[in-house]
């Protein structure tokens, strides 16, 4: 996570960048969600005929994990099948919803910022967590 400082010239400047944030962040979601519906199907079709294969040939299903290796804090799939993809696209999208939530709270806790009357010669001084506003300096310029 990034932690920054942010000057803005008005309240209205700091909600026109959350909305813009948050619209991304709905509109990203929804391309994920798109994908992880496509990836979903594909993994439940591959999942069956796997399965049938092996019944028909009278094995068990084998351990998933052989292609699979670990450098320091990488995890690196060789041969990724769709399962591998759906859980990958399934953090994603976890990540994703989870960011549209701080950020629609954020917008929600700034609402009374709207309510503020003449703030000519303020400037507020944003502390933003990874984009997400958690603290406002209010100068006097």
């Amino acid at each position: 996570m990034v932690i920054e400082i942010k000057e803005y010239g008005s309240a209205e400047e700091i909600a026109k960048t959350l909305d813009k944030d948050i619209s991304n962040a709905k509109s990203t979601l929804g391309e994920y969600l798109r994908r992880l519906d496509e990836i979903r199907s594909l993994a439940e079709k591959s999942k069956r005929i796997r399965e049938m294969v092996l019944k028909l040939a009278g094995k068990k299903v084998a351990d998933e994990s052989l292609g699979e290796i670990n450098v320091g804090d990488l995890d690196i799939i060789l041969d990724a099948n769709p399962f591998h993809e759906l859980t990958a696209i399934e953090s994603v999208v976890r990540s994703h919803q989870e960011r549209l939530l701080v950020l629609q709270k954020a917008r929600e806790a700034l609402k009374w910022l709207d309510q503020l009357g003449d703030t000519e010669g303020l400037k507020y001084l944003v502390v933003e967590n990874a984009g997400v506003p958690e603290r406002i300096l209010f100068k006097i310029s």
